[in-house]
């Protein structure tokens, strides 16, 4: 099962955040952001697909996320979570911790924003670049 997000970069992306990495629908982003590495999605948690949401639903379920910007690609590997509610309408959130909240994708991830490749956040830097955030479960 899969699901494609796609995105757009912003000049304040800094994707410095430790525990968390976030895309969202919003336009704008101020520099506090420091975990958003997208803006201007197409879809936040509320949007993905109903066998997606089944699946990450699953304590079992296995997340690959993918990154892809330009010919760069970064992934990230997570877990589903029965308390996932995925009902927020503006942002999808991937976490290093087992912390779920309505913006929740994945728990447990192996990776957070400051994992991303910094070429990769340099593209992100620039708005006219955009991306896609390939959303698999296993």
């Amino acid at each position: 099962m899969q699901d494609e997000v796609l995105f757009h970069g912003h000049p304040n992306v800094r994707s410095l955040h430790s525990r968390t990495l976030e895309i969202t629908t919003e336009e704008n982003l101020t520099l506090r952001g420091d975990c958003i590495i997208g803006v201007r999605a197409n879809k936040a948690c509320r949007d993905i697909g109903d066998s997606i949401r089944n699946r990450l639903s699953k304590d079992d379920s296995v997340v690959i996320l993918q990154v892809c910007v330009g010919s760069e690609e970064c992934t990230i590997k997570g877990k589903g979570e029965p308390t996932l509610t995925l009902q927020h309408s503006h942002d999808i959130v991937v976490r290093k911790s087992r912390f779920t909240c309505p913006r929740t994708l994945s728990v447990s991830c192996d990776k957070a924003s400051i994992d991303i490749p910094r070429n990769m956040v340099e593209m992100l830097q620039n708005p006219e670049n955009k991306g896609i955030f390939r959303i698999t479960v296993e």
